[in-house]
């Protein structure tokens, strides 16, 4: 495991900079959009696109559904980062680099993040396409974004995660939804750190432990928002039913044809949520 850098601090708020120079804008809120979830950036109004590599510090995804760029723009009168795909630890990248870009949107401007993803369904009632709250996560990575020397200019050595997921925002998406006409689950997350799926026996022992969906992303970009108290938001869509729930083999090029299939009603419930949750 390679240590964070000296200067990590100083290299975060260039990224900060860096955003709100090419952007013009200083965002109110962001949003990590997952697999095949990314389209919804395209609704952004006067967006202004900023690729990660020019971002330094930025980690690049070659996962199939992450685009790997970053747009600023407008949605309701709402300033809105949206990163478009991200990082994750199975791709050999070190916890502090999967939290980078959160952070650097954290030091940019943002209050409120919007977390996404693709997951797969353990509770019976989730089904390919639902989308589902996360109303709390179970981290079995193995890895967190805050080992290491903490800087207290981010935040405190012990965050708090007992109210990881805002209350306050789960109002407002569940006004949303309604309002938009989406249906919307609600279930715990766990972050497994892949890049194989998981084993019936291992989706056995999630079960008995409480989760309701899992994939191998989000809780790191959770835990340096928590860290940097910025308000989170977050919300899976589910792509395929855990392994041992159906005969057919897992693949990911069928997770991200699925979330497309969701991506209109994801993002209406976007457009009426991000508004909302600037307030």
């Amino acid at each position: 495991m390679s240590p964070i850098p000296t200067d990590h601090f100083e290299r975060l708020a260039a990224a900060a900079a860096l955003i709100r120079e090419r952007s013009g804008m200083s965002p109110e809120v962001g949003v990590i959009l997952g697999s095949g979830l990314g389209g919804f950036g395209d609704r952004l109004e006067a967006a202004v696109t900023i690729p990660y590599g020019a971002l330094p510090g930025f980690p690049a995804s070659s996962v199939l559904g992450h685009r790997g760029r970053l747009l600023v723009g407008k949605l309701g009168g709402t300033t809105v980062a949206a990163l478009q795909g991200r990082a994750h630890g199975y791709e050999g990248f070190e916890p502090w680099q999967l939290a980078f870009p959160t952070r650097a949107l954290c030091l940019a401007g943002i209050r409120t993040l919007v977390v996404t993803n693709a997951a797969g369904g353990i509770r019976a009632d989730l089904r390919p396409g639902d989308l589902m709250r996360i109303s709390d996560h179970i981290d079995l990575s193995g890895t967190n974004p805050l080992v290491g020397p903490n800087d207290d200019r981010l935040g405190t050595r012990f965050p708090d995660l007992s109210r990881a997921y805002d209350s306050d925002l789960t109002a407002k998406l569940y006004a949303a939804a309604r309002g938009a006409g989406v249906e919307l689950k609600t279930g715990v997350y766990a972050c497994m750190r892949g890049p194989s799926y998981e084993t019936p026996a291992e989706i056995k022992m999630l079960r008995t432990l409480g989760a309701d969906a899992v994939g191998m992303s989000t809780v790191p970009e959770v835990i340096a928002a928590v860290h940097m108290g910025v308000r989170i938001a977050g919300i899976s869509c589910i792509t395929n039913f855990a392994a041992g729930a159906s005969r057919e083999p897992l693949r990911h090029d069928e997770v991200a044809v699925v979330a497309a299939k969701a991506a209109d009603r994801f993002s209406a419930l976007l457009e009426a949520f991000l508004p909302a949750a600037a307030s």
